[in-house]
């Protein structure tokens, strides 16, 4: 799994850096504030899947599975709750279906 890095966002606003989705996952450190942005530029749609470790408000452990679209997809995901989606590590685990063309970028907005 590689380690993204978290980008933060500034009054005077951020250029985001993107990284290659890992075809192991990614893992990020997670305080409530930071979410991720896709980019989709291959013909087929991927799944991107974030780890749930606890169960939701309704009572179910469920993961949160969401889609980018193909060609031109572009998905902003979270912020993810602590207390749902770390690990002990106080990251949050994410995989996908398939990673060509898919890039990522976390970004944190201020506290």
């Amino acid at each position: 799994m590689a380690t993204l890095t978290v980008q933060d966002i500034v009054l005077g606003g951020i250029t985001p850096t993107y990284a290659a989705a890992d075809v192991a996952g990614d893992t990020f450190p997670n305080d409530g504030r930071t979410f991720l942005h896709y980019k989709n530029t291959n013909a087929a749609a991927r799944n991107v899947t974030v780890d749930s470790v606890r169960p939701c408000d309704q009572g179910t452990d469920h993961n949160q599975i969401q889609n980018v679209p193909a060609t031109t997809g572009d998905k902003m995901l979270g912020p993810f709750p602590p207390a749902r989606f770390n690990q002990t590590s106080g990251n949050v685990n994410v995989t996908y279906d398939a990673v060509t063309n898919l890039t990522v970028a976390a970004i944190r907005l201020p506290g």
